[in-house]
């Protein structure tokens, strides 16, 4: 893999750049501490809405820009946008960075990739943080979901908006252009969170800020996620954050992540969805802090 450096410095605070195979991929560096890189979902959900401000008190945060998303650079077609990309890339930012070892966080579909990157790489995991995601996707994952996102409006009554958030979800799979695409996205967002109705005011900045690119989310991987059977292999500590209201990525895929791993610890927050970063910062914070200690 063919990467060139543009910086003096890969961890000095700030946004970086350098290429992969000719392609632009960037990142950007806040905090001080252990380096810890962390990967947004989607796929193609910019980088942005990842960021954790608690988290770069403890760590030295790398936030990955995912290929095809914000200002990194486009694959050739939605066909390229697989998991082994993610995963090339992401190896290739951390061989820029040049640390032995780096903590990784993966939140949703960033999960999948960082637990391919720690089969592939284990030498080079310090440890991880698997951040409402799963050992495995297919029907009866996305079934599931889909029966949580119907059964949203019952949980709020009171709320005639949420209502509406089913079809606006469906508005998702419709969109073919980033802007149609975000719109779609953050008119369902309520969804991913355990009260935003209740908290409306406070999350309203980050549903507004929130972006995604539609090639990357419109990518279909052929080769379906499925790391169940090895599990067993991943030897470095890790934590396994889930908010109990998570629709998509709920507890029962956190406790079989955890039960599979070797070193790992359950930490499920009560009061979030999708989204304990900012639904319960602290505590998020302190579960993924709490590696430094193992």
């Amino acid at each position: 893999m063919g990467s060139t450096s543009h910086d003096v410095d890969a961890l000095a605070p700030g946004t970086h750049t350098f290429t992969v195979d000719g392609v632009r991929q960037v990142y950007h560096v806040a905090g001080s501490g252990p380096v810890c890189v962390a990967h947004s979902g989607g796929p193609g959900i910019e980088w942005a809405y990842l960021r954790t401000p608690g988290l770069e008190e403890h760590f030295t945060m790398v936030y990955v820009e995912p290929v095809g998303t914000g200002a990194s650079g486009r694959l050739d077609t939605v066909d390229d946008y697989r998991l082994v990309t993610y995963v090339r890339f992401l190896d290739a930012v951390i061989a820029h960075l040049g640390e032995p070892r780096v903590y990784l966080l993966g939140h949703s579909y960033g999960g999948f990739v960082i637990q391919r990157y720690t089969l592939d790489h284990p030498d080079r995991v310090a440890g991880l943080a698997l951040y409402d995601t799963s050992t495995v996707t297919g029907a009866d994952f996305w079934a599931e979901a889909m029966a949580n996102l119907a059964a949203y409006p019952q949980r709020h009554p009171d709320r005639p908006e949420a209502a509406e958030i089913p079809a606006a979800f469906a508005q998702i799979g419709a969109a073919t252009d980033d802007e149609s695409l975000g719109s779609a996205l953050r008119a369902a967002l309520p969804v991913y969170f355990a009260d935003f109705w209740g908290r409306q005011a406070e999350f309203v900045p980050f549903q507004a800020a929130v972006r995604i690119s539609a090639a990357p989310a419109g990518a279909q991987d052929p080769t379906p996620f499925d790391v169940r059977d090895r599990l067993a292999e991943i030897t470095a500590p890790a934590v396994v954050i889930v908010g109990a209201y998570d629709f998509i990525c709920g507890p029962r895929y956190a406790e079989e992540l955890h039960a599979g791993l070797k070193d790992s610890r359950l930490v499920v927050l009560e009061r979030s969805g999708h989204f304990a970063h900012v639904e319960q910062p602290t505590e998020f914070t302190e579960a993924v802090a709490e590696l430094l200690k193992r």
